[in-house]
């Protein structure tokens, strides 16, 4: 999950819960390690006692400390950015598209086919145009 994501819904489920104004950063800091699961908790257990101030100053260090969230998803996304070339034969696309999948984190089957099906150029060749309806059925029959 992106850490800012999680630390604005977080603050935004604090404030409206018709908590006094001068209680709200005491619950922010004492009831945040409880919306957090595996690695972030981990992270959270071992801060050092006394060593956080605020509430600002939590949450800068746990957007620091799982700032790599942002990061892979965005890159997970950048797989539907590969687009067949207009002059680009069916064999390099394929191949320029197992590359780039290779550079980023593991992607669920069903994503790769739905990435590479979109990136097929739509005046590509015939062979194009089977083996997209093809991914497409496979796809729907898995």
């Amino acid at each position: 999950m992106d850490p800012n994501e999680h630390i604005t819904s977080y603050t935004c489920a604090i404030k409206g819960s018709n908590l006094e104004d001068d209680e709200i950063e005491s619950v922010l800091l004492k009831k945040f390690g409880e919306t957090l699961s595996k690695g972030a908790m981990i992270w959270y257990h071992n801060l050092p006692p006394i060593s956080i101030g605020s509430f600002a100053m939590l949450a800068d260090a746990f957007i620091k400390a799982h700032a790599g969230a942002i990061k892979v998803e965005t890159r997970k996304s950048d797989l539907f950015k590969v687009k067949q070339r207009d002059n680009e034969m069916l064999r390099e696309f394929v191949s320029r598209f197992q590359m780039e999948q290779m550079d980023l984190p593991p992607v669920a089957d069903d994503w790769a086919v739905q990435a590479f099906t979109q990136g097929l150029n739509p005046q590509s060749s015939l062979a194009s145009q089977q083996l997209k309806q093809n991914l497409v059925e496979y796809a729907v029959v898995t």
